[in-house]
């Protein structure tokens, strides 16, 4: 079997460069990519896309092996029909780590053809690191990064006002867009890059927030015999995700004629505020995903539709969703319950096998950013905390330990100073110290969660009760 490349696949079309794009993990490539594939098809958009590593270590060299091309699975149902598609998309160009080699990264700001800058860094992503300085090669926070590739556009295009960015985070934090533009600010300030580049930065460019939303198993290792048999190439970058996908971005009419993905009938939506999409969507979809995960994972199943038709887990996953999530948000009640049927419909979803392995990685801001916020307004409206996002906090404490699932060792993947703070709390055993010192971890949480009335005593409760039963025994102690 040929391995997949451009000289292999001479039908892969090539695109100018006009998308910067941070990240080349399965999400960006099964969304985002697909999206300005489906344009490029369909809308003319006529743009390529090159990939930059955020982080040291990454997948840029596999990616770069195969001339940037990979295969897209999607799988789902639409409009009753079943679906089971698989595309090459072409739409990378290359991929850069700048670690490596800065100065390519950097000569990108040369490129007067690009528009668009896009990335998905993870929660932690977006976030000002005032250690970075101006002359990193690179600097290790992407909007440190992001900033040095905007001051060098601007002096090498000296200030013009046509020459500025449309830049789309899609990082799942509430306002990314705004979050982002603030950590830019930041590191204007910090670097005294003057008030010419900031007046550049605020007039010619814009940062939107933005919501994305499809299920990305990532790479389909079950089934990978039968993908290379139907594609007949030796894809290493093959990636797997459901058919359902929305993209909601809080941008003028301008910037919509620029992306314009309703001519290629794209779910993909320009709105006034994507508030109230963000609430529904990150409570309902992602805040489950994050607490089921570690409760599933703990209690021998190993993907998100296991996690639902289990006789036990299911019914956890209910609770969190409909007693407890649900009961946080202030959208009208039929619509959320509509909403949160059809996301159990997803997760159910006879195609897709999405590891919950997968979800768990970087679980600790996934929790801030999708359950905290659930967890302090039940509190608030209920008078007692939410016993299965607890639940689930203390199975995400409790995977970090490590340790073994059966004959397979538990490895977390996180920030190495999150493993690091976890690793010596286990240390000694002592089940409300673990509970008190991962609550009071400040560079966590962003503040002290031992001050959430009744918080430490139930997670140490359950933290014990896991250790002493079991997770199943566990979950059947809150749902009798």
């Amino acid at each position: 079997m040929e391995k997949l490349d451009r000289k292999t696949a001479p039908q892969a079309c090539r695109y100018p460069d006009k998308v910067i794009q941070f990240g080349e993990g399965n999400f960006l490539r099964a969304f985002v990519d697909w999206i300005i594939w489906n344009l490029d098809k369909k809308a003319g958009f006529n743009g390529g896309v090159v990939v930059v590593q955020p982080i040291e270590k990454g997948m840029v060299d596999m990616l770069n092996d195969q001339d940037g091309l990979y295969h897209l699975n999607l799988q789902g149902i639409d409009k009753g029909a079943a679906v089971d598609s698989i595309d090459l998309i072409d739409v990378i160009n290359r991929g850069i780590n700048p670690y490596r080699d800065f100065d390519d990264y950097i000569a990108l700001a040369e490129n007067p053809d690009i528009r668009f800058v896009i990335s998905n860094t993870t929660e932690a992503g977006i976030a000002f690191d005032p250690s970075c300085r101006l002359e990193d090669r690179p600097a290790s926070s992407y909007p440190g990064k992001l900033t040095q590739l905007l001051y060098h556009r601007y002096e090498y295009f000296k200030g013009d006002m046509s020459r500025g960015f449309i830049i789309f985070p899609c990082e799942l934090i509430f306002l990314n867009g705004k979050e982002l533009k603030k950590c830019i600010e930041q590191y204007i300030d910090l670097w005294n890059l003057g008030e010419g580049f900031r007046e550049w930065f605020r007039k010619a460019c814009g940062v939107y927030c933005t919501l994305v939303d499809r299920i990305v198993p990532g790479y389909p290792k079950d089934t990978i015999g039968q993908i290379h048999a139907r594609i007949g190439y030796d894809d290493k970058m093959v990636v797997k995700a459901e058919i359902f996908h929305l993209w909601v971005i809080e941008a003028p009419a301008e910037i919509e004629r620029e992306f314009p993905a309703d001519k290629a009938g794209l779910n993909v939506l320009f709105v006034p505020s994507e508030a109230p999409y963000h609430a529904r969507k990150v409570t309902l979809l992602n805040g489950p995903h994050t607490v089921l995960s570690p409760v599933g994972y703990l209690s021998g199943l190993d993907t998100v539709r296991e996690c639902v038709e289990d006789p036990l887990i299911g019914r956890y996953v209910r609770k969190v969703m409909f007693g407890e999530l649900l009961e946080t948000l202030d959208l009208p009640e039929d619509e959320l319950k509509q909403f949160a049927d059809d996301v159990l419909e997803r997760f159910v979803n006879p195609y897709v096998k999405h590891f919950v392995t997968s979800i768990m990685l970087n679980s600790f801001p996934k929790y801030r950013t999708r359950d905290l916020p659930g967890l302090k307004i039940y509190l608030k409206r209920k008078g007692s905390l939410p016993k299965g996002l607890v639940l689930g906090l203390a199975a995400i404490i409790t995977y970090y330990k490590g340790g073994k699932r059966g004959d397979a060792d538990i490895v977390p993947a996180d920030d190495a100073s999150t493993i690091d703070l976890l690793r010596n709390l286990w240390a000694d055993g002592d089940i409300r110290k673990v509970a008190e010192g991962v609550l009071g971890a400040e560079a966590v949480w962003g503040e002290d969660l031992n001050l959430i009335p009744g918080l430490a005593d139930m997670v140490a409760e359950y933290l014990d009760r896991i250790r002493r039963d079991g997770m199943r025994a566990a979950v059947e102690s809150i749902l009798e």
